[in-house]
């Protein structure tokens, strides 16, 4: 028996689902309608206890991929409006790239100019060595012949965030119930619509529901017996066969735990959130010897959330099918956190190539939860789309934290039933239709 019922049910109290349990009611008071009792989050732990939680936390813009520049601009103008109690940074972010990577940036800030996003771009070796020491006295980085300073983004402060927006939600009427696991999705044998959820605490019927599970995306996926395996079609119009449709990959990140103001500009102010990539060969800090010759990439920030300076490094697949982390990534069987035995090492050495300030600290580098697991799709982008009628399902591809501003438009899709244009190219047809989102020269796979 049916125990309890919500017109918009949200699994997951995460950054899409409280961002969209929020919008949601205040669209509802805008239109002179109670939003008491129309909308519930459940989630199985607690308030951010998944990737949100423990992400980077980086704000950005910095995509080479037009529709995620698009829907990051509306991302970050959606932190920007948040107010101080997100424990939003605006200190802006920056892409320092190789030759290999310059006409990629270059289209990066072509683009952003012309949506209005406000950005600086520098080109040439000489001319990013000496941009980057008016901000920096102790740059070191070499090989480095563009930098894409972007004036806006930034990072915010993780758990202050998601309650914040939580607390905003239920002042709204949204009521947020915790500890309560989804064992099943059910729906109507004549219309193949969803109509209600199994859960521990009983079953949850609805109108709508919102899926926003971030890297447990693979066991929702499931629930509503949707393909494990997709073929697809690329832009020539050729067809790749049985793609599986998550890979799990390892989030590679860490704090080194040197006081926060140890990485301030020459004047002492925060400075943008940093990030490297290189082909140039990176060495060791501690003892000399060749790290790697390959192309490699970093990102880092002083952040008081983590204590010091906090970043991360690319990521690496952990399996291909994801069939070890599929039910659930965070669990039991299988760590809290998957960092690689040598990225301390790599990490660290790669913050002393990039800035003399921290040579010779690696060893205040902090074993602690940060980084975590990542559900990628096939082609490492999103999947925001409507699946039996009324499920909205969003497959964020680890892109998630940023993206406040997702739930705001799916809040707007659910009142009005008119698509947005930003989702549009998240739709799940992309792969079938050959419209997939270009690839770039970085080592990220999702930049």
């Amino acid at each position: 028996m049916t125990q309890l019922s919500a017109k918009y049910v949200i699994i997951g109290a995460g950054i899409h689902g409280l961002s969209t349990a929020y919008h949601l009611g205040k669209i509802l008071q805008a239109r002179g309608e109670s939003p008491e009792g129309k909308i519930l989050v459940v989630d199985k732990t607690s308030i951010g206890a998944g990737a949100s939680g423990i992400a980077c936390g980086v704000v950005r813009n910095n995509y080479f991929q037009p529709a995620m520049r698009e829907l990051m601009a509306h991302s970050v103008a959606c932190w920007e409006d948040g107010g101080a109690d997100f424990g939003y940074h605006s200190v802006g972010y920056m892409q320092i790239s190789p030759e290999s990577m310059h006409n990629d940036v270059a289209q990066i800030a072509k683009q952003q100019a012309d949506i209005g996003y406000e950005s600086t771009f520098i080109e040439g070796e000489k001319e990013s060595m000496d941009y980057m020491k008016t901000l920096f006295h102790d740059w070191q980085a070499q090989g480095i012949t563009s930098v894409l300073h972007e004036k806006k983004g930034g990072y915010a402060h993780n758990t202050k965030a998601l309650y914040a927006m939580a607390s905003r939600a239920e002042a709204l009427g949204a009521k947020i119930m915790t500890g309560v696991t989804v064992q099943a999705i059910n729906t109507d044998s004549n219309t193949q619509a969803a109509k209600s959820i199994t859960t521990n605490k009983g079953d949850i019927a609805f109108e709508h529901l919102v899926v926003a599970v971030g890297p447990w995306a693979r066991s929702m996926w499931n629930m509503l017996s949707l393909p494990e395996r997709i073929d697809i079609t690329d832009a020539e119009g050729n067809t790749h066969k049985d793609n599986p449709m998550w890979t799990y990959w390892s989030l590679q990140e860490g704090t080194l735990g040197v006081d926060p103001s140890l990485q301030v500009t020459n004047d002492g102010k925060m400075p943008p959130v940093l990030h490297v990539d290189s082909d140039a060969p990176l060495y060791s800090d501690e003892d000399g010897s060749l790290i790697t010759d390959k192309m490699w990439g970093i990102y880092y920030k002083p952040d008081t959330h983590f204590g010091g300076v906090q970043g991360g490094a690319a990521p690496f697949i952990i399996n291909k099918t994801a069939d070890e982390v599929a039910v659930d990534p965070y669990g039991v069987d299988s760590p809290e956190f998957i960092v690689g035995k040598d990225f301390a090492h790599m990490w660290t050495s790669a913050l002393a190539h990039c800035q003399k300030r921290f040579s010779g600290q690696a060893f205040k580098y902090k074993k602690e939860p940060s980084g975590g697991i990542g559900a990628f799709t096939p082609d490492s982008f999103p999947v925001f789309d409507v699946f039996n009628e009324n499920v909205y399902f969003l497959a964020d591809s680890n892109h998630g934290y940023k993206m406040i501003g997702v739930g705001k438009l799916v809040a707007e899709e659910l009142t009005s039933g008119v698509k947005s244009d930003l989702m549009k190219p998240f739709l799940m047809s992309r792969y079938q239709t050959g419209k997939l989102h270009p690839v770039s020269n970085s080592p990220f796979p999702w930049s």
